[in-house]
């Protein structure tokens, strides 16, 4: 009879999970969800949540950064965003620095010093739990501010999906005077004839020599020579409510207390005053403070007030040669005359022809004499503009400004600036108007000056098609919800940057100056352009009394490209 076999060995146990806990009970796994929920300790329980396609509604002020674009070693909005997102929680740490792994788009690319009052990014980003704007914003800079965010699609991009993008550009009544702030040479003429030209000299002679903002770099000043920055973007004196010189750069005054010089006085007959800070005595405020950013950089705050009104600031003399021949035309037997103002205004004739030149660019046109680094003929330089306008005048901090608005598809780098440039220079008849008709051709390279960055700014961006296609099932991308909160912003923020750097720095009385044939020799370009073989051509007098659409006899008619038509 066979042996019986052993009985079978009973089966090894599974080894235990580790576990920092002592407790056995604690180390059980959970059989279901439920269990979990119920027996984990929410202290140790760690939540995931997952990412989300959200577009993110915000704006800033440029002043003190190089723009939206991130750029290596310089202060970008994008680059402290990037940075503000990832310590919000919104970005993990193998993500940190690197958008493209979460696609990362922006509906607009500002240049150095604009700002925007509404942004759009988007991304794919850990929005849970709820608070997310609150925690952003905690690691922004006061300047830039996040309004919210909206659920997207997957597909979504903020650059690709936007239609078009409205931009504003706040314009100093005075620069369309072509009596306020004129070139060095009608300055050096007006010598000695008590004109109110020689109260700019100083300023004409700064706005000569501080490279960057006219057609050709000038010498370049010592360092604290007549208070000059030697930076691109230069600063001059600006003019308050009254016509003033308000800063002791470009300052007039005499040593023993005279009146300091005046420039046009800027009024209007429909302006907007725009509701401003007040302070306790009833005073509105702007707030501003200069930052310390290499640039001269006006930085908005709450620290430091700038006051509105016709109060006069005190300045202190400055004693240079160009100055004193100044003083001496202005006094007659021992007394000293008071500089005349004018009475220029924006009224309907100048909003008329202003308006008038702006229709220029609205359609589909080859800007690549508003751009650079662009060729004729790339295809982007091509782009459309649906509407450019002016018709309102604001008032900032005692200043007038025509509120320019234009809306187009994308813009590019300088294009709106450009565009505002040379349209000033018509205004102010140192181009005729005439050159609109060649501006847009391939075959013409025209030199356009561009105005400075301080009064532009992004208005908003727009996802027309979006919205419409997606309504039933995603939010819309829009900034109506946000609107009162964007006002604000701009309030308190944009608006007192623009106001002060006209008070502080004058950024548009300077390039004003710049504004001459020396510096823009193709604004002669009508009057040099090749006639046809046997034609008589009539000489057109281009200087600062020209007028505006002289007659010019028998000059080829220019032809735009058949492809440059309005959409």
């Amino acid at each position: 009879m066979a042996a019986a076999s052993p009985p079978p060995s009973p089966p090894h146990a599974k080894r235990p999970k580790m576990s920092s806990s002592s407790d056995p009970e604690a180390d059980a796994e959970p059989t279901s969800a439920s269990a979990a929920a119920e027996g984990a300790d929410p202290a140790q329980r760690r939540p995931r949540y997952k990412r989300r396609k959200v577009a993110i509604l915000l704006g800033y002020c440029g002043a003190g950064y190089q723009g939206m674009q991130k750029n290596p070693g310089a202060r970008t909005i994008e680059g402290d965003l990037e940075e503000a997102l990832y310590q919000a929680g919104a970005v993990p740490e193998a993500d940190r620095a690197a958008p493209r792994r979460y696609d990362w788009a922006r509906a607009a690319r500002t240049d150095k010093g604009v700002s925007a009052a509404a942004q759009v990014v988007s991304g794919r980003f850990y929005v849970d739990p709820p608070g997310f704007i609150d925690r952003l914003n905690a690691q922004l800079a006061s300047q830039i501010r996040a309004y919210g965010y909206v659920r997207v699609t997957n597909s979504f991009s903020a650059k690709k999906f936007c239609d078009r993008r409205r931009y504003l550009y706040l314009l100093p009544v005075f620069a369309l005077d072509p009596s306020a702030h004129p070139d060095r040479e009608a300055v050096m003429a007006s010598m000695g004839s008590g004109s109110e030209l020689t109260k700019c000299l100083e300023c004409s002679e700064r706005g000569r020599k501080v490279p960057g903002v006219m057609g050709r770099e000038g010498k370049l000043p010592s360092p604290g020579q007549n208070g000059v920055d030697a930076s691109a973007e230069g600063s001059v004196a600006s003019h308050d409510e009254s016509g003033t010189l308000g800063d002791a750069k470009c300052d007039h005054t005499s040593p023993d207390g005279g009146n300091p010089c005046a420039h046009g006085e800027v009024g209007s007959n429909s302006k907007e005053k725009l509701d401003l800070p007040v302070s306790g005595d009833g005073t509105e405020v702007a707030n501003a403070e200069t930052g310390s950013n290499g640039g001269g950089d006006v930085v908005p705050s709450a620290d430091a007030d700038i006051y509105i009104g016709n109060e006069e600031k005190k300045l202190e003399p400055v004693a240079t040669e160009e100055k004193a021949q100044g003083m001496d035309s202005e006094k007659s037997n021992g007394e000293e005359k008071l500089p005349t103002k004018s009475a220029f205004s924006y009224t309907d004739e100048v909003k008329e022809r202003f308006n008038r030149i702006l229709k220029y660019y609205v359609g589909t046109h080859n800007f690549h004499n508003f751009t650079t680094r662009t060729k004729a003929e790339d295809p982007a330089a091509k782009r459309f503009i649906i509407s450019f306008g002016a018709d309102r005048v604001v008032s900032l901090d005692g200043i007038d400004f025509v509120r320019c608005e234009v809306v187009g598809q994308s813009f590019m780098l300088h294009q709106i600036r450009k565009m505002i440039g040379l349209a000033v220079a018509v205004m102010r008849n140192c181009a005729p108007e005439t050159i609109y008709d060649v501006a847009f051709r391939k075959d013409v390279n025209l030199n356009v000056p561009t105005a400075p960055e301080v009064g532009l700014y992004l208005d908003e961006c727009m996802f027309t098609s979006y919205n419409k296609k997606w309504k039933d099932s995603h939010e819309a991308v829009s900034m109506e919800p946000y609107y009162e909160e964007a006002e604000e912003f701009k309030v308190k923020y944009i608006f007192p940057h623009i106001a002060a750097m006209e008070h502080k720095e004058g950024a548009v009385a300077l390039w004003l100056h710049s504004l001459n044939h020396r510096n823009y020799p193709d604004f002669r370009y009508m009057e040099t352009a090749e006639p046809k073989v046997g034609a008589e051509v009539k000489s057109i007098d281009a200087g600062p009394e020209a007028k505006v659409g002289a007659e010019v006899d028998n000059i080829e008619e220019a032809q735009m490209p058949s492809g440059n038509l309005s959409e």
